[in-house]
This record gives structure tokens, C-alpha cells and sequence, in this order.
């Protein structure tokens, strides 16, 4: 059975669905390896390399596409590559679902079995598959390196002998996987941080990492859980936090928000009033830019000096920013998922949608949507 890589469509992904190490793995258990020539530009690995590692190098990515058994990507495909794949052959990569059923009823047309990596279930055993988390986390550091260089203060405390220089102060809105890792981040580089969540226990796991957690006292029940405490907000809780928050995001040298909700536009966390309170000098980065950002003034791709001098940062795909070791991670979760279903004493790939991982990121097989969530959108329209 073939794998296919092509290079991603988009020209300012850096990233690569394969590398070499993964790939010798795939080969070693039994599947032939083919990758666009190139494939490797933005993440510095030559084809030689890919070449060296097992991979077959291609220079013509049409016959490929329709030949092969599995297509890896990053991206979702361009909707006129989806009509020339292989029928029956499984297009694995981050496919936007729910914004772009144009794509996945071509591939359910196409007779395509597409797995979106979005979907991934986050459990313990999809966990070495999880590529939207290897890619948070990465995205959670490349945040807070990117802010240490523009920002015009240093993180950590030095004690001179012209006096004291302050840590930098970091307010992290979102404490899940890219949250975390800004924390950490953040605190081995000297930076003081504060962290919110609505859940508490993001907050205790925020505390183990040397934050201060951000603790608002709602009165009534809403301290409970973490899932109690989003749905019993009144609107003079909801105001209590806002102002909770504001007063944080003042004091505060850097604000990183990381709040996505997938499958819906990103909340907004931080409102115009509240950057109009913060210090000139000061930067907010939204890593939910590309979901429509949580911060009011968010441009993609952009970064935007506001009026009385704070920075907001909209730019998309942070990870891409540290290509090489992003797709290291993204190739391995990719490795992992076939690795899990492959059976080497049948040379084949063992696919049930009966099974929890599998039921939960196939959106289309044997040219029809089978996702449950999927399957009652389309019916509706």
C-alpha cells in the first residue's frame, strides 16, 4: 500500500505532513513511501534526506494523488485535487469541517474516506495521534519566544548594581494545552505569570507550574467544578470577571489568549475598553486568530499598534513559525495513527468504524458522510 505526501498548497506553510524519521518507520512495516519533490523546503529537510530515509521522491503529484492508498497533508486539499484521488483511499489532515462542507461532501462524492485530524478524540489511547495538541503546545511556546523579542523589556528579574529590573508581568487567558506550555515558557524565561481559566482544576494544573491562578469569588455555587462555574455565570458575574480580568490585563506586559472552541468562532476575552487600560508598550497575541480571535481589534496575519501604543498580534499558524520540529511532531502523530491500525501479519490497515478512535475522526467512506455530527447537518440541508 502507498502513502503520498504532496507539499502543502499554501504558500506560507512552512510545515511538512512527513519527515524522514516517521517515514522509515512506515516502510519498515511494510508500506511504500512516495513525497512530493520539496516537500521538505520550509522545514529544512532535502529530498535527499527523504530519499536516504525510504520515501520515493515525485515530481508528478496528479498520478500520485490518484494512485495512492493514503494522502498525508497539513492542510485540507484544494477542492479540485479531491475529484482525482484514488476511490477509497484515506486523505488524513486538519479538513475545517465545520466551515467547509463544500470539501467534505466532495470527498464523500469521491468516494474518499477522510480523516480529520480535528477530530481526533482526546483520550489516553488517541493521545500519540492528538496533532491538534502536539501543535498547541508548540504554538504555546513559539507565543511567548515571539514576545520576548519584540517586547522592549527582558523577562526575567536582575539584580544590577545601577538597581532592580522587574520581570515582565504575563497574563495567559486559557489555560489548555498552548496555555500550559505558555506558562511554562514563560516562567523558565523569568517572566511573573497569572493565568485564568474557567475551569478549576486548569487553574490548579496553571498553580504546579509556578503561575498565579487568577481566583474570582462569584459567590454562590459557581466554584464548585469547573463546568458548574461556566453555566451558573448571572450577568453581574459575568461583568465581575470581565472587570477581574481587565484589571490583570492593565498590569500586565504581555496577554496571551489561546481560548479556541472548536467548531465555533472564538469568544472574545479581551474588549476594546480593556486594551484602552493597558500600558503603551504592552502586547496581546491571539492564537485564535485564524477562528475569528479573542481579542476585539484582531486582524490574521496582521499586527495591529493600537491608538495608545499596545500591540495585538494576529498571526496565524505560530507552530509554522518553528517548522522543523512541528512537523516532527505532526509526522509522528500521523506514523502513530497508522501504526496503531496497521496489521503486519495482513500487510493491511484494519479499519472499523465501529472503533472509538475511528468513529470519531472519519467524516466520509465508501462515498457517503458517515460522522454522526456531519450526517445531521447534511440531512438538515
Amino acid at each position: 500500500m502507498i502513502i503520498f505526501a504532496p507539499k502543502e498548497t499554501d504558500s506560507s506553510e512552512t510545515r511538512a505532513a512527513l519527515t524522514p524519521i516517521t517515514i522509515k518507520r512506515l516502510v519498515d512495516i511494510g508500506l511504500e513511501v512516495e513525497v512530493e519533490s520539496g516537500i521538505g523546503a520550509g522545514c529544512d529537510h532535502s529530498d535527499i534526506e527523504y530519499s536516504e530515509s525510504g520515501a520515493k521522491i515525485i515530481t508528478d503529484r496528479g498520478s500520485s494523488l490518484s494512485t495512492a492508498d493514503f494522502i498525508f497533508r497539513v492542510r485540507k486539499p484544494p477542492v479540485e485535487e479531491i475529484s482525482i484521488l484514488k476511490e477509497g483511499a484515506m486523505h488524513l489532515s486538519f479538513l475545517d469541517p465545520f466551515n467547509d462542507s463544500e470539501s467534505l461532501h466532495a470527498m464523500a462524492s469521491s468516494g474518499t474516506t477522510a480523516v480529520s485530524l480535528e477530530m481526533i478524540p482526546r483520550t489516553t489511547l488517541a493521545q500519540k495521534m492528538d496533532a491538534l495538541s502536539s501543535q498547541a503546545n508548540i504554538a504555546g511556546y513559539t507565543a511567548v519566544i515571539y514576545s520576548a523579542e519584540k517586547l522592549n523589556k527582558i523577562l526575567p528579574m536582575m539584580m544590577t548594581p545601577a538597581g532592580t529590573i522587574s520581570p515582565a508581568k504575563y497574563f495567559i487567558l486559557g489555560i489548555g494545552v498552548a496555555g500550559l506550555q505558555a506558562i511554562a515558557t514563560a516562567k523558565r524565561l523569568g517572566a511573573r505569570v497569572t493565568a485564568f481559566d474557567v475551569r478549576q482544576e486548569a487553574l490548579e494544573q496553571a498553580e504546579s507550574l509556578g503561575a498565579k491562578a487568577l481566583r474570582i469569588d462569584l459567590g454562590g455555587d459557581s466554584s464548585e467544578t469547573g463546568q458548574v462555574y461556566a453555566k451558573e455565570l448571572t450577568p453581574e458575574q459575568l461583568d465581575k470577571q470581565r472587570e477581574e480580568q481587565a484589571k490583570v490585563c492593565e498590569d500586565s506586559d504581555v496577554v496571551i489568549t489561546t481560548a479556541k472552541v472548536f467548531g465555533r468562532k472564538s469568544p472574545i476575552l479581551v474588549t476594546k475598553d480593556v486594551i484602552e487600560r493597558m500600558k503603551p508598550g504592552s502586547m496581546i497575541i491571539d492564537l485564535a486568530a485564524e477562528s475569528g480571535g479573542n481579542v476585539e481589534g484582531t486582524v490574521l496575519d496582521q499586527e495591529v499598534v493600537t491608538e495608545n501604543g499596545v500591540s495585538i498580534v494576529g498571526i496565524g499558524n505560530f507552530e509554522g513559525r518553528v517548522a522543523r520540529h512541528s512537523s516532527q511532531v505532526f509526522s509522528a502523530n500521523l506514523g502513530n495513527f497508522i501504526e496503531h491500525f496497521w496489521d503486519q501479519e495482513e500487510n493491511s490497515f484494519k479499519f472499523n468504524l465501529d472503533d472509538e478512535i475511528l468513529s470519531g475522526c472519519v467524516l466520509t467512506h465508501a462515498g457517503k458522510i458517515v460522522h454522526e455530527r456531519f450526517l445531521e447537518e447534511s440531512t438538515e440541508e
